[in-house]
């Protein structure tokens, strides 16, 4: 269950056997290889100012490896009203009030949090300030006109600015002291009165306890998901325990095609692999297929630039046939170094490591010259000299760690 600040760490109803509590949810959270098929995820609250936020993609992908989608009270609710169509199910008032398109944007059900990993929230969101007011109508407390004024006046208020406070004082400056006073004697005898989003996560939760599960005929099928963007998600967030190193498959790829003196050789295994293991198309001999489109005159890896695919584990065996204990060492090593580089300077993207540095470290490892770079590149599976450089950029600050230039480090970013 992805939740946090809509339900509270200490909510007894988390405690019970068999629900795994996650923060909110972020983009890639779920590649985790943790989830599994028949697993049911309850998706409730998620990061989106602070991080990027969850994909469509990434929730339609899920459901078609057969884990059960569930969403309510926060963004969980948004989501679930998008992809209801695709077998997402959507529970609790917020959620029916999105469908039918009495609100809309998440607006509607944005808190500001406490930093540093707390789960409080430290604001009030559209959703319950207007359910409270219709409370307070059906109380007798506000008439309509007066609390469809009121609302207007606090969704006004920027979302992070939202507090107790921040409510208070608005509600001063309509004239509305009579309302301010009954919410506060209302939320003293329950410090839970009027949290629709509260309510909805429980009733979420109930759902999952119940033990629903989506449909297998209602399972998205890749054509709806496996997109270029996707598969680029997927390749960043494929990970690898190894050697008791959870390590990013990505990074030891990278590392294997800057430092490898034999990847050449294994890129060309891998082209031949895909040329015998078509996604479409005829199965042919590389050799073959390279003729047939140029005579046979051009190197393949500069004709034949299929795209990878880090889930499927026998190109992975494939690309990796060559690493050693000592390679991931160096990746965790290199991995640890950009860490902190990240932790020291805040804001710090690899976008910031010089590309001539970066071209002048390839150089050095490939041991080629300038007029070679772009072929060497191509050869090893980068695409080209530009794009060696920017896959390059990740290991600058460990390589240089181990080459004692943190000092040249300062001048390149």
């Amino acid at each position: 269950m992805f939740v946090g600040p809509t339900l509270a760490k200490t909510e007894p109803q988390l405690a019970v056997p068999g629900i795994r509590v996650c923060p909110p949810a972020r983009h890639g959270d779920l590649f985790d290889s943790a989830l599994r098929t028949s697993d049911t995820v309850v998706l409730v609250d998620g990061v989106y100012h602070q991080a990027l936020a969850l994909r469509h993609k990434e929730i339609l992908a899920a459901m078609g490896r057969g884990i059960s989608m569930i969403g309510a009270a926060s963004i969980g609710a948004l989501r679930a009203a998008e992809l209801t169509p695709f077998g997402m199910l959507g529970v609790g008032t917020i959620y029916t009030s999105y469908v039918r398109g009495e609100i809309d944007g998440d607006d509607e059900v944005a808190v500001g949090q406490a930093p540093d990993g707390q789960w409080d929230a430290l604001t009030w969101p559209v959703v319950n300030l207007r359910h409270v007011l219709h409370l307070a109508q059906a109380a007798h407390v506000l008439k309509q006109d007066r609390a469809a004024h009121l609302m207007d006046a606090l969704r006004a208020v920027y979302y992070p600015q939202r507090t107790a406070a921040a409510v208070w004082a608005v509600c001063r400056r309509q004239g509305e002291t009579d309302f301010a006073t009954w919410l506060a004697g209302r939320l003293d005898q329950n410090r839970h009165f009027g949290d629709l989003k509260r309510a909805d996560a429980l009733t979420a939760l109930r759902t999952a306890l119940t033990g629903w599960a989506q449909p297998a005929e209602s399972r998205p099928a890749p054509a709806v998901w496996e997109t270029t963007y996707f598969c680029r998600w997927s390749n960043t967030f494929a990970r690898t325990t190894v050697d008791g190193l959870e390590l990013a498959t990505e990074d030891r790829l990278v590392y294997q095609q800057i430092f490898d003196p034999h990847f050449r050789e294994r890129w060309t295994a891998y082209l031949e692999h895909r040329s015998l293991n078509p996604a479409d198309g005829p199965v042919l001999p590389l050799d073959v297929r390279l003729a047939q489109l140029t005579g046979g005159d051009v190197p393949a890896h500069q004709v034949f630039h299929p795209p990878l695919d880090l889930r499927d584990e026998a190109s992975v065996a494939l690309l990796m046939e060559g690493e050693t204990e000592q390679d991931r060492q160096a990746v965790a090593q290199y991995a640890a170094a950009l860490a902190q580089i990240h932790r020291s300077r805040p804001g710090f993207s690899t976008d910031a490591v010089r590309d001539d540095l970066t071209r002048q470290i390839l150089l050095r490892v490939w041991q080629c010259p300038e007029a070679d770079f772009d072929a060497e590149a191509s050869a090893r599976g980068l695409g080209c000299g530009a794009r060696a450089v920017e896959a390059a950029k990740r290991i600058v600050p460990g390589f240089l760690d181990e080459s004692n230039e943190r000092a040249e480090f300062g001048h390149a970013c």
